[in-house]
């Protein structure tokens, strides 16, 4: 079965690091990362191609954040720096395991897969 397992997740002040990592079971196409606070919607973070020739990024966390993989070991990382508070969430890791016509990295539908989510807090 898919399975996406993340880890990387803790707490830390404003201005710190943290690095996610998502071991996804098998070869995947774009991979993903999105973020949720409670009674909000789940916001995109930033995405990559399969062959990382592409990245995305939400303008909140463009310049701070690199979203890098690793085909090898079917995992891909989102390096986290200069935190801010309003980056606290629910870090969620998305794969594509179907090949889709058309290609939107923002969009929840264009992924297959979840991981189980790792909390972040920034704290100020």
């Amino acid at each position: 079965q898919v399975q996406l397992v993340e880890s990387g997740g803790g707490l830390v002040q404003a201005g710190g690091s943290l690095r996610l990592s998502c071991a996804a079971s098998g070869r995947t196409f774009a991979m993903g990362w999105f973020r949720q606070v409670p009674g909000k919607e789940r916001d995109f973070v930033a995405a990559i191609s399969q062959g990382s020739s592409i990245t995305y990024y939400a303008d909140a966390v463009k310049g701070r954040f690199t979203v890098s993989r690793d085909n090898a070991k079917n995992t891909v990382y989102l390096q986290m720096n200069s935190l801010k508070p309003e980056d606290t969430g629910v870090y969620y890791c998305a794969a594509q395991y179907r090949r889709r016509a058309v290609v939107v990295y923002t969009r929840n539908g264009s992924y297959d897969y979840w991981g189980q989510g790792t909390q972040v807090t920034v704290s100020s």
